[in-house]
């Protein structure tokens, strides 16, 4: 075998391995992004719930504070920093619910990264394609089989990036809305 071919064979073989371990890789990437959009949202389910019950054991608490102010002789002052109190742990209860609201944005983060490592498999499943093109030939041969690889991964990735290419946003929360990037 002479010396350009066992090189097209050994450049075929390297990139045909390159793909196949970014594959692998991208794919437990992704598992990952998986289990993560799952913990998120059953983590933001179960802070939701908690704040919501916090938020009614303090109205009942409340409840049973005007009810004893009713009945009994207390400053105004005092029933007024009573009241005052219960306002502000519900402001921050609110404030607490609200700011789960980011799992939104966040998910929508989690969907983007997914989308580029489906776009990076992709870019790889061109290499390993390209791959195939490749002969026992010359060097200029293997140099014009990986430019057409190139051209087909710049096309790619070209394409991928435009359609990621959009803000993150959160437009349901009371505070307003929010866009990241």
């Amino acid at each position: 075998m002479t010396r350009e071919k066992m090189l097209g064979t050994q450049v075929k073989q390297l990139l045909s391995n390159l793909s196949d371990h970014g594959t692998q890789h991208l794919a437990e990437i992704e598992t990952d992004l998986a289990q993560t959009s799952i913990l998120l949202v059953e983590a933001i389910q179960k802070l939701g719930t908690s704040f919501m019950a916090i938020h009614e054991a303090v109205n009942s608490q409340q409840q049973e504070i005007d009810t004893l102010l009713a009945s009994a002789a207390v400053p105004d002052a005092v029933a007024g920093q009573l009241r005052a109190r219960q306002q502000e742990i519900g402001m921050h209860v609110n404030a607490a619910v609200t700011g789960l609201q980011f799992q939104d944005m966040t998910s929508q983060l989690i969907g983007r990264v997914v989308q580029r490592v489906t776009g990076l498999r992709e870019v790889l499943d061109g290499v390993s394609t390209g791959s195939t093109g490749i002969s026992d030939g010359s060097a200029e041969e293997i140099l014009s089989a990986l430019t057409s690889i190139d051209s087909v991964l710049e096309a790619q990735s070209a394409r991928l990036e435009k359609a990621l290419w959009k803000a993150v946003c959160q437009t349901h929360m009371e505070s307003g809305d929010v866009e990241l990037f």
